[in-house]
């Protein structure tokens, strides 16, 4: 067993997931607006369970759905989430978007999804990683048409994509009812290009709060705007 990613309330392990914790995910459960103080939450493909570990230290919730396709890493998910100081409130099914829209009739108020957004068929010799990696295994269409059906009314649905795929899902969100209410465009250091959109989105039209968040200002020197969203989690912020 490899070692655990540790973080501030919580352990992490990951030798048996395809995709290993990373900035993005961190980002996304950092960022995720929890403001109108959610009662049930739902994270698309857990993966590890990073983003809805994330959300339970942050939040009240009483109830924190995931699900999770690949067999390997829901079982890992499930590990992750019962070691952890919120067992009782998080719960991970082993299924697909399409198979647990079908069968639930309840409604969330938070829905994250860190998706995979490979567009590219790559081969990288790893069929699990392939297929957390590419947008095939779960597009955004998909990925949409089961939030919108799964958001509750005044509920908002928050992901982090590409920034170059941002009109494209944008325009696939508003066929589905679903409208931008927050976007944060994520570059690595102040000279380099936007390569993330954190996007939140609600079934209702407004004008979006645009915000830009910078990483580091070097090499290992985050920013202060980076620190703030996440020094409740890693261990040297």
């Amino acid at each position: 067993m490899s070692k655990p990613f540790v973080f501030k309330q919580f352990k992490i392990l990951q030798d048996r997931c395809a995709m290993k914790i990373g900035t993005d995910g961190v980002l996304l459960g950092a960022w995720t607006s929890i403001d109108h103080h959610p009662a049930t939450i739902m994270d698309i493909g857990a993966g590890t369970g990073i983003i809805a570990l994330m959300l339970a230290q942050r939040s009240e919730a009483e109830t924190i759905d995931a699900i999770e396709i690949n067999e390997a890493a829901y079982e890992q998910c499930v590990n992750n989430f019962e070691a952890s100081l919120w067992g009782d409130r998080l719960f991970c099914y082993h299924a697909g978007l399409d198979e647990f829209v079908d069968e639930i009739e309840d409604k969330y108020d938070i829905i994250v999804s860190n998706p995979p957004f490979y567009s590219e068929r790559v081969s990288s010799g790893s069929e699990s990683r392939d297929m957390a990696r590419q947008s095939a295994s779960l597009p955004f269409g998909e990925l949409l048409d089961g939030v919108s059906k799964l958001l509750s009314d005044t509920g908002s649905f928050s992901t982090i994509i590409p920034h170059k795929n941002e009109k494209e899902f944008l325009d696939i969100a508003a066929n589905c009812k679903l409208f931008p209410t927050r976007i944060t465009h994520v570059q690595g250091t102040p000279e380099s290009e936007v390569k993330r959109s954190l996007l939140e989105l609600q079934f209702k039209k407004s004008q979006p709060l645009m915000e830009k968040l910078t990483i580091e200002v070097e090499r290992h020197r985050y920013t202060e705007d980076y620190i703030a969203l996440t020094k409740d989690f890693y261990l040297k912020m």
